[in-house]
């Protein structure tokens, strides 16, 4: 699903050049709820911007679903942004002025997709997060869970392949963040591939992965290689004690 090699990301000023990513590799299957984290300015938001295709990078190369994305055209990444991709931020980002079902209806419009089609997809995602009854009502009308609800319903309602969440519980409470994360568990059970930003070690640990990032690069090797990769190491760890006489773990 996500395959980045020795990516690097430099902001630079007329005075200062600050590398956010150095040369970070990593590895998400399809299908994959995966956690990444680490401190303030490590580099993680900058990650998540990329792998969305919100950002450009300097180096590197990345593969998202099978398509190398390294020198699309602004149009082909909005595309593929709309079509495979779905955004959760900790700000909602909801339109205040459009009540929920409008909200979630805009990307949607962006894709040109017939009014019915819409309408369906747009009931039943809203359904999914249990906002059925709330679709008539503005952003301000609802709580801040709620709101981050609506937010979700708008990521899945265009079926997308990716689920990106940048701290998507970041501006509610412990409950109402728990609900978040299960409402994300169930995405993902549903066969959607979930990466996770956060900097809770909590939140982190509930996810089937989790990768560290510090200063622009992944703390762990391993983490970053992905579920078969990881295989591979546990078997040659126990063709390893075996060849020590000792027995496989």
């Amino acid at each position: 699903m996500i395959e980045m090699h020795n990516i690097s990301k430099v902001y630079r000023t007329d005075m200062i050049e600050t590398h956010a990513l150095r040369e970070l590799s990593l590895q998400v299957s399809a299908g994959e709820f995966v956690a990444v984290s680490g401190p303030s300015g490590s580099g993680k938001t900058t990650f998540l911007n990329v792998a969305g295709l919100l950002e450009t990078f300097d180096g590197g190369t990345y593969t998202l679903d099978g398509q190398d994305v390294s020198g699309l055209s602004d149009n082909a990444r909005s595309r593929i942004r709309n079509e495979k991709i779905g955004f959760v931020f900790q700000s909602f980002n909801l339109i205040p002025d459009l009540d929920i079902f409008d909200n979630v209806d805009v990307p949607l419009r962006y894709r040109r997709m017939k009014a019915d089609e819409r309408r369906a997809r747009i009931t039943n995602s809203l359904e999914l997060v249990g906002l059925s009854s709330r679709m008539r009502h503005l952003p301000s009308q609802l709580s801040g869970g709620q709101q981050q609800r609506a937010a979700i319903a708008r990521a899945i309602a265009g079926d997308p392949a990716l689920i990106l969440a940048d701290e998507p519980t970041g501006n509610l409470d412990s409950l109402m963040a728990s609900q978040i994360m299960d409402l994300l568990e169930k995405i993902n059970s549903m066969g959607t591939t979930v990466v996770l930003v956060t900097h809770d070690p909590e939140l982190a640990r509930r996810a089937q992965r989790n990768i560290h990032v510090v200063d622009g690069l992944v703390a762990d090797a391993v983490a970053a290689s992905g579920p078969a990769a990881r295989g591979r190491q546990g078997q040659t760890h126990a063709e390893s004690a075996a060849d020590r006489g000792e027995p496989r773990p």
